[in-house]
Protein backbone atom coordinates (compact mmCIF):
# COMPACT_ATOMS: atom_id res chain seq x y z
CA UNK A 1 0.00 0.00 0.00
CA UNK A 2 1.20 3.55 -0.76
CA UNK A 3 2.45 5.94 1.89
CA UNK A 4 -0.17 8.44 3.03
CA UNK A 5 1.73 11.61 2.20
CA UNK A 6 -1.31 13.79 2.86
CA UNK A 7 -1.51 12.59 6.44
CA UNK A 8 2.24 12.95 6.92
CA UNK A 9 2.18 16.50 5.54
CA UNK A 10 -0.86 17.51 7.62
CA UNK A 11 0.86 16.31 10.79
CA UNK A 12 4.00 18.25 9.91
CA UNK A 13 2.11 21.47 9.13
CA UNK A 14 0.16 21.21 12.38
CA UNK A 15 3.28 20.48 14.42
CA UNK A 16 1.71 17.24 15.65
CA UNK A 17 3.74 14.04 16.10
CA UNK A 18 2.63 10.43 15.79
CA UNK A 19 3.08 10.16 19.55
CA UNK A 20 0.67 13.09 20.02
CA UNK A 21 -1.91 11.39 17.81
CA UNK A 22 -1.47 8.07 19.60
CA UNK A 23 -2.00 9.71 22.98
CA UNK A 24 -5.06 11.61 21.77
CA UNK A 25 -6.69 8.51 20.26
CA UNK A 26 -5.40 6.08 22.90
CA UNK A 27 -3.73 3.80 20.35
CA UNK A 28 -0.18 2.55 19.91
CA UNK A 29 2.23 4.97 18.21
CA UNK A 30 3.24 2.15 15.84
CA UNK A 31 -0.36 1.95 14.66
CA UNK A 32 -0.26 5.63 13.75
CA UNK A 33 3.02 5.05 11.91
CA UNK A 34 1.38 2.29 9.86
CA UNK A 35 -1.46 4.65 8.93
CA UNK A 36 1.23 6.83 7.36
CA UNK A 37 3.90 4.49 6.04
CA UNK A 38 1.58 1.69 4.87
CA UNK A 39 -1.35 3.91 3.91
CA UNK A 40 -3.80 1.93 6.04
CA UNK A 41 -7.21 3.43 6.74
CA UNK A 42 -7.97 3.93 10.45
CA UNK A 43 -11.35 3.02 11.91
CA UNK A 44 -13.99 5.74 11.34
CA UNK A 45 -13.78 7.02 14.94
CA UNK A 46 -10.01 7.40 14.58
CA UNK A 47 -10.32 9.12 11.20
CA UNK A 48 -12.74 11.57 12.75
CA UNK A 49 -10.42 12.19 15.69
CA UNK A 50 -7.37 12.82 13.51
CA UNK A 51 -9.30 15.08 11.12
CA UNK A 52 -10.61 17.15 14.03
CA UNK A 53 -7.14 17.36 15.58
CA UNK A 54 -5.54 18.50 12.32
CA UNK A 55 -8.47 20.65 11.13
CA UNK A 56 -8.51 18.73 7.87
CA UNK A 57 -11.21 16.94 5.90
CA UNK A 58 -11.36 13.15 6.29
CA UNK A 59 -11.95 12.89 2.54
CA UNK A 60 -8.72 14.81 1.91
CA UNK A 61 -6.66 12.62 4.24
CA UNK A 62 -8.26 9.33 3.13
CA UNK A 63 -9.83 9.81 -0.32
CA UNK A 64 -10.93 6.16 -0.67
CA UNK A 65 -12.23 5.63 2.85
CA UNK A 66 -15.89 6.39 2.09
CA UNK A 67 -18.06 4.80 -0.57
CA UNK A 68 -19.66 7.26 -3.04
CA UNK A 69 -23.09 6.78 -1.43
CA UNK A 70 -21.73 7.35 2.05
CA UNK A 71 -19.77 10.39 0.93
CA UNK A 72 -22.89 11.88 -0.66
CA UNK A 73 -24.89 11.30 2.54
CA UNK A 74 -22.23 13.05 4.63
CA UNK A 75 -22.18 16.06 2.28
CA UNK A 76 -25.95 16.40 2.55
CA UNK A 77 -25.67 16.27 6.33
CA UNK A 78 -23.54 19.42 6.27
CA UNK A 79 -26.61 21.38 5.12
CA UNK A 80 -28.39 22.59 8.24
CA UNK A 81 -31.02 24.73 6.51
CA UNK A 82 -31.75 26.20 3.08
CA UNK A 83 -33.47 29.60 2.91
CA UNK A 84 -35.21 30.84 -0.26
CA UNK A 85 -33.88 34.35 0.41
CA UNK A 86 -30.94 35.61 2.46
CA UNK A 87 -33.39 37.98 4.14
CA UNK A 88 -35.10 34.88 5.58
CA UNK A 89 -32.03 33.92 7.63
CA UNK A 90 -33.07 34.72 11.22
CA UNK A 91 -31.33 37.68 12.84
CA UNK A 92 -30.77 35.49 15.90
CA UNK A 93 -28.72 33.06 13.77
CA UNK A 94 -26.44 35.81 12.47
CA UNK A 95 -25.99 37.07 16.02
CA UNK A 96 -25.27 33.60 17.41
CA UNK A 97 -22.73 32.75 14.75
CA UNK A 98 -20.80 35.99 15.31
CA UNK A 99 -21.03 35.79 19.08
CA UNK A 100 -19.87 32.16 19.31
CA UNK A 101 -16.99 32.38 16.81
CA UNK A 102 -13.72 31.90 18.68
CA UNK A 103 -11.03 31.06 16.11
CA UNK A 104 -12.07 32.35 12.70
CA UNK A 105 -14.34 34.84 10.99
CA UNK A 106 -14.18 35.01 7.17
CA UNK A 107 -16.48 37.31 5.16
CA UNK A 108 -16.57 37.46 1.34
CA UNK A 109 -18.96 40.04 -0.14
CA UNK A 110 -19.09 42.94 -2.51
CA UNK A 111 -20.83 45.17 0.06
CA UNK A 112 -22.25 43.35 3.07
CA UNK A 113 -23.95 46.49 4.29
CA UNK A 114 -26.37 44.53 6.48
CA UNK A 115 -23.32 43.52 8.53
CA UNK A 116 -21.32 46.75 8.52
CA UNK A 117 -24.36 48.83 9.50
CA UNK A 118 -24.84 46.67 12.59
CA UNK A 119 -23.41 48.81 15.44
CA UNK A 120 -22.11 45.67 17.21
CA UNK A 121 -20.24 44.27 14.20
CA UNK A 122 -16.97 46.25 14.38
CA UNK A 123 -16.63 46.15 18.20
CA UNK A 124 -17.34 42.41 18.22
CA UNK A 125 -14.75 41.70 15.53
CA UNK A 126 -12.19 43.78 17.41
CA UNK A 127 -12.87 41.80 20.58
CA UNK A 128 -12.58 38.51 18.68
CA UNK A 129 -9.22 39.55 17.24
CA UNK A 130 -7.96 40.66 20.65
CA UNK A 131 -8.90 37.18 21.91
CA UNK A 132 -6.69 35.61 19.18
CA UNK A 133 -9.32 34.93 16.51
CA UNK A 134 -8.31 35.43 12.88
CA UNK A 135 -10.61 37.82 11.02
CA UNK A 136 -10.46 38.15 7.22
CA UNK A 137 -12.80 40.56 5.45
CA UNK A 138 -13.12 40.65 1.65
CA UNK A 139 -15.02 43.47 -0.05
CA UNK A 140 -15.42 44.25 -3.73
CA UNK A 141 -12.91 46.58 -5.39
CA UNK A 142 -15.13 49.63 -6.10
CA UNK A 143 -13.47 50.50 -9.43
CA UNK A 144 -13.34 46.95 -10.80
CA UNK A 145 -15.27 46.04 -13.93
CA UNK A 146 -16.78 43.06 -12.07
CA UNK A 147 -18.42 45.34 -9.50
CA UNK A 148 -19.57 47.81 -12.13
CA UNK A 149 -20.99 44.96 -14.23
CA UNK A 150 -22.84 43.55 -11.24
CA UNK A 151 -24.37 46.95 -10.52
CA UNK A 152 -25.52 47.26 -14.13
CA UNK A 153 -26.91 43.71 -14.17
CA UNK A 154 -29.02 44.45 -11.10
CA UNK A 155 -30.49 47.50 -12.87
CA UNK A 156 -29.53 49.95 -10.11
CA UNK A 157 -27.09 52.09 -12.05
CA UNK A 158 -23.46 51.74 -13.07
CA UNK A 159 -21.95 53.22 -9.90
CA UNK A 160 -24.48 52.18 -7.25
CA UNK A 161 -22.67 49.15 -5.83
CA UNK A 162 -19.32 50.97 -5.98
CA UNK A 163 -20.77 53.71 -3.80
CA UNK A 164 -22.17 51.16 -1.37
CA UNK A 165 -18.76 49.45 -1.09
CA UNK A 166 -17.07 52.76 -0.27
CA UNK A 167 -19.66 53.31 2.45
CA UNK A 168 -19.08 49.81 3.85
CA UNK A 169 -15.30 50.33 3.83
CA UNK A 170 -15.70 53.60 5.71
CA UNK A 171 -17.69 51.80 8.39
CA UNK A 172 -15.13 49.00 8.68
CA UNK A 173 -12.04 51.25 8.54
CA UNK A 174 -11.69 51.50 12.35
CA UNK A 175 -10.51 47.88 12.22
CA UNK A 176 -7.65 48.72 9.84
CA UNK A 177 -4.37 47.96 11.61
CA UNK A 178 -6.02 45.92 14.34
CA UNK A 179 -3.81 42.86 15.01
CA UNK A 180 -5.64 39.73 13.88
CA UNK A 181 -7.83 41.59 11.37
CA UNK A 182 -7.03 41.66 7.65
CA UNK A 183 -9.12 43.64 5.16
CA UNK A 184 -8.79 43.24 1.40
CA UNK A 185 -10.67 44.14 -1.78
CA UNK A 186 -11.19 41.66 -4.63
CA UNK A 187 -12.02 41.97 -8.31
CA UNK A 188 -13.55 38.55 -8.90
CA UNK A 189 -17.06 37.68 -10.11
CA UNK A 190 -19.06 37.10 -6.95
CA UNK A 191 -20.74 33.74 -7.47
CA UNK A 192 -21.42 33.39 -3.73
CA UNK A 193 -21.12 35.57 -0.67
CA UNK A 194 -19.51 33.55 2.13
CA UNK A 195 -19.84 34.18 5.86
CA UNK A 196 -17.76 31.75 7.90
CA UNK A 197 -17.77 31.58 11.68
CA UNK A 198 -15.48 28.76 12.88
CA UNK A 199 -17.12 25.56 11.59
CA UNK A 200 -20.43 27.13 10.55
CA UNK A 201 -21.12 29.12 7.42
CA UNK A 202 -23.83 31.01 5.58
CA UNK A 203 -23.46 30.81 1.79
CA UNK A 204 -25.53 33.36 -0.13
CA UNK A 205 -25.74 32.12 -3.72
CA UNK A 206 -26.11 34.80 -6.40
CA UNK A 207 -28.67 34.77 -9.18
CA UNK A 208 -28.43 36.92 -12.30
CA UNK A 209 -30.61 40.01 -12.02
CA UNK A 210 -31.60 39.29 -8.41
CA UNK A 211 -30.24 41.40 -5.51
CA UNK A 212 -28.27 39.37 -2.97
CA UNK A 213 -30.81 39.74 -0.12
CA UNK A 214 -33.45 38.11 -2.34
CA UNK A 215 -31.25 35.21 -3.49
CA UNK A 216 -31.10 31.83 -1.70
CA UNK A 217 -28.83 31.09 1.25
CA UNK A 218 -27.57 27.91 2.90
CA UNK A 219 -26.56 27.37 6.50
CA UNK A 220 -23.72 24.82 6.58
CA UNK A 221 -21.97 23.10 9.47
CA UNK A 222 -18.61 21.46 8.82
CA UNK A 223 -18.26 17.69 9.21
CA UNK A 224 -14.79 16.18 9.16
CA UNK A 225 -15.81 13.69 6.45
CA UNK A 226 -17.69 16.25 4.37
CA UNK A 227 -16.63 18.27 1.34
CA UNK A 228 -19.43 20.80 0.82
CA UNK A 229 -18.29 23.18 3.58
CA UNK A 230 -14.66 22.71 2.53
CA UNK A 231 -15.48 23.60 -1.08
CA UNK A 232 -16.67 27.06 -0.08
CA UNK A 233 -13.82 27.49 2.42
CA UNK A 234 -11.34 26.77 -0.37
CA UNK A 235 -13.12 29.22 -2.68
CA UNK A 236 -12.70 31.93 -0.06
CA UNK A 237 -8.97 31.20 0.16
CA UNK A 238 -8.56 31.42 -3.63
CA UNK A 239 -10.21 34.86 -3.70
CA UNK A 240 -8.19 35.96 -0.68
CA UNK A 241 -4.90 35.24 -2.44
CA UNK A 242 -5.86 37.48 -5.38
CA UNK A 243 -7.14 40.39 -3.27
CA UNK A 244 -5.32 43.58 -2.25
CA UNK A 245 -5.58 46.05 0.64
CA UNK A 246 -8.24 48.72 0.11
CA UNK A 247 -7.40 52.24 -1.05
CA UNK A 248 -8.78 54.05 1.96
Amino acid sequence: MATNERLRDALHRAGVTTVDVAAKLQVDAKTVERWITLGRNPYPKHRHGIAALLRESERYLWPDALSPDRASAVDQSEVVQVYPHRNDVPRELWDRLLSNAAARVDVLVYVGMFLTENPAFVPTLRAKAEASARVRLLFGEPTSREVIRRSTDEGIGKGAISAKIRNALALIQPLDGQPGVDIRCHSTPLYNSIFRYDDEMIVNTHVYGIPAPHAPAMHLRRLSAGELFETYAQSFDVVWETAKPPKW
